[in-house]
């Protein structure tokens, strides 16, 4: 198709893609340098058609449906290629008016009204409770680790992400800590038992509440830590501290304000918070087609300009900010090569079709971490401008402390 190959004759620079078409006929794109050499067979024109309309959602597609496969190589050589080339494909005119589009509707596409989140989220996170399990650690914590160095195991660089979260938050025995988006429950878990606290954690997953009450009583630390199935716009009162892991990332740019607004009013006035959420170094933009449709319906990946206006209009102090750039390509290219090894099992649970969705997304954010503007931040907020220690030593203290007290987990 000749559409098709103009827009791959503009894109693919570094590298070489080989395209095999219906009729058995092959076209090569690329330098075939410093890039990956794959070879890709199309099923039919439909399939050509559609990757050059909207080829980030229709390669995820027709991967999933076996309408492309990947021939010499795997797909994260095939999304590599893209990701080497991701300047080049939204330099094209037909990409560019698609962004333009994208880019209008975005308000529209992260509405998480009270209600439409609570599905949204159910959409990804209540698959059967075993599919995480195949694959993420005994933590199961699904939100970027901290690699103290880059060849920690996963679940020690999970820990560590509790340990620094903790240190940060300068928590004493009795404090009450309210957790916005508790996941799983190992973050509550371990607040719990290695700092003596108590916890208020909710979720609007009713799989995950269940998972997490199952595991915070198997911990020893029921009586410390209560879940709720309950938007963070319902929770009321006031806490010592505020937490939130890989919340924001589902709230919607329309609703930051309402967000960081709602992080104030439960720390109080001399509480404060610490917010721990993916970001992008790029200017304002919008998700990427296949993660919004099939992974995070209403989710966003925001430009910190976005979240600094936002504690801006609603006056809180950002008294802290750490960027972390590699972790998460770490955490995820980690999650991938444990799925690919278990793959067998994911196909008899979920399906082949659910897991070619689950391959593509895992790799595509992997590459975003690694060769795009996605990173991870971290935010310490509070009202006050001294609620929070004036010099970043009493981290780096916190830590050495809490390593002490980690026999407890049981983990």
């Amino acid at each position: 198709m000749a559409l098709l190959s103009h827009l791959l004759r503009r894109f693919v620079r570094n590298g070489r893609l080989t395209l095999r078409r219906p009729d058995g006929s092959l076209e090569s794109f690329g330098s075939g340098e410093q890039g990956p050499l794959i070879t890709v067979r199309l099923a039919d024109a439909a399939t050509e058609r559609s990757l050059f309309f909207n080829p980030e959602l229709a390669a995820g597609e027709a991967y999933m449906d076996g309408r492309l496969v990947v021939e010499d190589g795997h797909i994260i050589d095939l999304l590599t290629l893209f990701s080497v080339n991701r300047t080049g494909l939204a330099a094209h005119p037909v990409q560019q008016m698609l962004r333009r589009v994208w880019r209008v509707l975005k308000r529209r596409q992260q509405a998480n009204k009270l209600g439409q989140a609570a599905e949204n989220v159910s959409s990804h996170y209540d698959h059967p409770r075993a599919f995480y399990e195949l694959w993420l650690d005994e933590t199961m914590s699904y939100s970027c680790a901290y690699f103290e160095r880059p060849d920690m195991a996963l679940k020690e660089a999970q820990i560590a992400k509790f340990r620094h979260i903790a240190a940060k938050l300068k928590l004493e025995p009795g404090m009450r800590v309210a957790e916005i988006g508790s996941g799983w429950g190992g973050l509550a878990t371990y607040l719990a038992l290695v700092c003596g606290v108590h916890v208020t954690a909710i979720n609007v997953s009713p799989d995950q509440l269940v998972a997490s009450k199952e595991r915070v009583a198997q911990a020893g630390a029921a009586d410390r830590v209560t879940f709720f199935e309950k938007d963070y716009r319902e929770l009321t009162g006031t806490f010592d501290r505020v937490v939130s892991v890989g919340m924001m990332e589902h709230v919607g740019v329309t609703h930051f304000d309402e967000y960081f607004s709602t992080v104030k009013r439960l720390c109080g006035e001399d509480g404060f918070g610490m917010i721990h959420a993916i970001g992008r170094m790029s200017p304002p933009g919008t998700t990427a087609p296949f993660i919004r449709k099939y992974i995070f319906p209403g989710g966003y990946v925001p430009a910190l300009s976005e979240v600094f206006a936002s504690t801006e209009r609603v006056g809180l102090w950002v008294a802290d900010c750490e960027v972390k750039r590699l972790h998460y390509y770490w955490t995820i290219k980690a999650w991938r090569e444990k799925f690919a090894a278990v793959r067998p099992q994911v196909v008899d649970m979920q399906g082949e079709r659910f897991a070619r969705m689950w391959e593509f997304y895992l790799a595509a954010v992997e590459l975003g971490f690694l060769n795009g503007s996605n990173m991870v931040f971290q935010l310490l907020l509070a009202a006050k401008r001294d609620a929070v220690p004036v010099t970043r030593s009493f981290i780096e203290r916190g830590e050495e402390a809490l390593r002490q007290r980690e026999a407890r987990l049981p983990w």
